[in-house]
């Protein structure tokens, strides 16, 4: 018989193993002809680490396509299953599970760990289960795995949700010490009907109208206050709003998860982080309408690697930070071994004007670009609208590297752009073996710098001339204090 350890790491290994088995700061910029010794269309596919499986991460089964078995968790010895199906949930896709859900959880969360079992919350394989907005609290006596083989979706649109019930969220994990989602199965949002609110950003064009109606969107997957948790090979989808958030949380491990929706859905960022640290996303495709990833205030060791952003969406970003005067602090973030293609932007850090705090330590190393409209960018001056006031407070963005980032961009944009703020200037920005040429034509775009400072380690392509020497520390004064940056 098989005997699982009492370990959560272990636990959490082992079922993995055998689940696998089985399945515009605005310039005119310079153009000049560049003398194309690079065919553009001949850039290798995207690096992938000595740590990362040797194909990008493959498509979770269609959950219903009967053929595709489901995960076998249910053959394992020392376990207690409780399969949804067993607390009333009917997987029809039209009755409302809920209650159902809620009771499984309730019951797998408060299994005694002292018993030597496993608790394992089954949303079996060939079933739709209908759940509307839910919490789902710890914490729990046990580690606790909640197994997607299934397909869990919403209620059908903004009109068909519960009255009374919050419409920023779908579902959420609430103090969980100890969780690992897995399985190969669906959480599909159903946005559609969210996108096509009358007041969403890309149905006012011209972003001077304010339309009325109500827009408040449910993130599908929302992690709250929580801590040690997992994520593997489940795929989510069309979420009406962000796909997956981490608030206030610690330890997180994404591996091989897909994320997708269509590059035109508004607000669809696919992993949103925001107060929360020691977090990893490995091996994993995103393809959504705004940022793959985006990494908010509070944030800090956030490691990204082997990730695959697009077709589509907004790229990887630091921010937006600094909203509204805020003071926002992010620090120790790494990507690397990535590749983004046809998107709007490559790796961004983007702030308002008028915030405080600081960026630094920030470190973004071989990465594949295929036509990518602004593949470098810190943007000091980011607005969603055309009337944003000038202010002369900005959070302090310091030490970020670019190494080896390499690729095709679209011309409409230049290739690095580093848009700083008039009165905090950008400082030890450090430039590193980069070969952008453009995806189309020969002609090339100048990298774009304001109140930039910083060095160029070894010869670019484009050449990267407009970095600014090491500013005095009499234009720093007291910026080095910020967030602890030394």
């Amino acid at each position: 018989m098989l005997k699982i350890s009492r370990d959560p790491f272990l636990r959490f290994t082992t079922l993995i193993l055998i689940t696998s088995s089985l399945f515009s700061y605005g310039t005119e910029a310079r153009l000049h002809y560049y003398n194309d010794i690079h065919n553009p269309n001949s850039y290798p596919e995207p690096p992938y680490s000595s740590f990362s499986q040797s194909q990008p991460p493959s498509i979770s089964p269609d959950p219903d396509d009967l053929s595709q078995p489901p995960s076998p968790c249910q053959d394992l010895d020392q376990e207690v299953v409780h399969d949804v199906r067993n607390y009333g949930a009917v997987g029809d896709g039209i009755t409302d599970d809920t209650d159902a859900f809620k009771t499984a959880w309730d019951s797998a969360c408060s299994n005694d760990e002292d018993n030597n079992t496993v608790s394992i919350l089954l949303v079996p394989f060939g079933f739709t289960f209908v759940i509307h907005s839910t919490i789902f609290t710890g914490p729990c006596r046990s580690y606790q795995y909640f197994q997607v083989d299934g397909t869990i979706v919403p209620r059908d649109g903004p009109e068909s949700w519960p009255s009374g019930f919050n419409k920023r969220q779908w579902l959420v994990f609430y103090r969980i010490e100890g969780m690992a989602l897995i399985g190969n199965g669906v959480i599909d949002g159903r946005g559609q009907k969210w996108w096509d609110l009358p007041c969403k950003p890309h149905r006012n064009v011209n972003k001077t109208t304010a339309l009325t109606g109500p827009c408040e969107s449910p993130a599908a997957l929302r992690f709250f206050m929580s801590s040690n948790l997992s994520m593997q090979g489940v795929t989510i989808k069309n979420s009406p709003q962000f796909h997956m958030t981490f608030d206030g949380c610690h330890e997180v491990h994404i591996n091989s998860l897909r994320i997708t929706s269509p590059p035109s859905s508004p607000n669809t960022d696919g992993i949103h982080i925001e107060n929360s640290n020691s977090v990893e996303i490995h091996n994993s495709v995103i393809s959504n309408g705004d940022d793959c990833v985006s990494i908010g205030s509070g944030s800090y060791n956030i490691d990204i690697l082997n990730l695959t952003c697009g077709p589509g969406g907004h790229g990887i970003s630091i921010g937006s930070l600094g909203n509204q005067n805020s003071r926002a602090c992010v620090s120790n973030i790494t990507v690397r071994d990535s590749f983004i293609k046809f998107s709007d932007n490559g790796v961004r850090i983007k702030t308002w004007q008028g915030g405080s705090g600081s960026v630094s330590g920030v470190t973004f190393d071989n990465i594949q670009m295929d036509n990518v409209r602004n593949p470098i960018i810190i943007d000091q001056y980011y607005c969603t609208s055309k009337n944003c006031p000038n202010k002369t407070n900005a959070v302090f963005v310091n030490d970020v590297v670019y190494q080896s980032i390499k690729g095709t961009y679209d011309r409409r944009s230049p290739p690095m752009h580093f848009g700083c703020s008039n009165n905090v200037p950008c400082v030890n920005l450090t430039v590193s073996d980069i070969d952008l040429v453009p995806s189309k034509g020969e002609m090339v775009v100048d990298p774009f710098c304001w109140n930039a400072y910083g060095v160029v380690d070894e010869f670019s392509v484009p050449s990267i001339s407009c970095l600014k020497s090491d500013p005095s520390t009499l234009l720093l004064g007291g910026l080095l204090g910020e967030c602890g940056v030394r």
